[in-house]
């Protein structure tokens, strides 16, 4: 397994890791999701020193869609079923080694891609198979933080926080 210096691409799961885990329905069966704003903050962040950031997940709405086009994301699948196979895909896609790359989980459809990457990284509410599979474990749940946490975890391991803190005058 590679240490957090040498992860070159951050794939998230969104339900559980970049939301709450809760789906919201209105009566008229419209879904919306809750990102948290660090969490967006820290990928933009990510992306502006030079980590690639890729989203995996095994539902497909246009929350995410429209959540990861407003962030500049675009490596990105939904609907993945089989997360191992879909991991190797956004692996090629972003032109990186299985073994470059950190997987963000929460859940058991999680570990394929977890087993396969180079850093997994559980949410402090994942379950414990997750956790247990996890290089590290984020301080916050899913949906409050967690994201931006794992991105600095990583960022910080480089030596490249300091070049994201130094952008807003700090």
């Amino acid at each position: 397994m590679s240490s957090p210096t040498d992860i070159k691409l951050i794939v998230f799961d969104v339900d559980g890791v970049l939301t709450d885990g809760g789906i919201y329905v209105d009566d008229r069966g419209t879904e919306s999701k809750r990102f948290h704003v660090r969490d967006g903050f820290a990928i933009r962040a990510a992306m502006s020193v030079g980590l690639q950031i890729g989203i995996l997940t095994g539902r497909s709405t246009p929350a995410v869609t429209l959540r990861m086009a407003e962030l500049g994301v675009n490596l990105v699948i939904q609907g993945a079923h089989d997360k191992a196979t879909a991991f190797e895909t956004l692996c090629q896609q972003a032109g990186v080694l299985p073994e470059d790359v950190a997987y963000v989980g929460d859940d058991l459809i999680d570990l394929p891609a977890m087993l396969r990457c180079g850093y997994p990284i559980a949410v402090a509410d994942a379950v414990e198979d997750v956790r247990s599979e996890a290089h590290y474990v984020t301080s916050c749940n899913g949906g409050c933080g967690a994201g931006r946490d794992a991105i600095e975890h990583i960022l910080r391991a480089q030596g490249r926080w300091d070049e994201v803190v130094e952008r807003y005058g700090v």
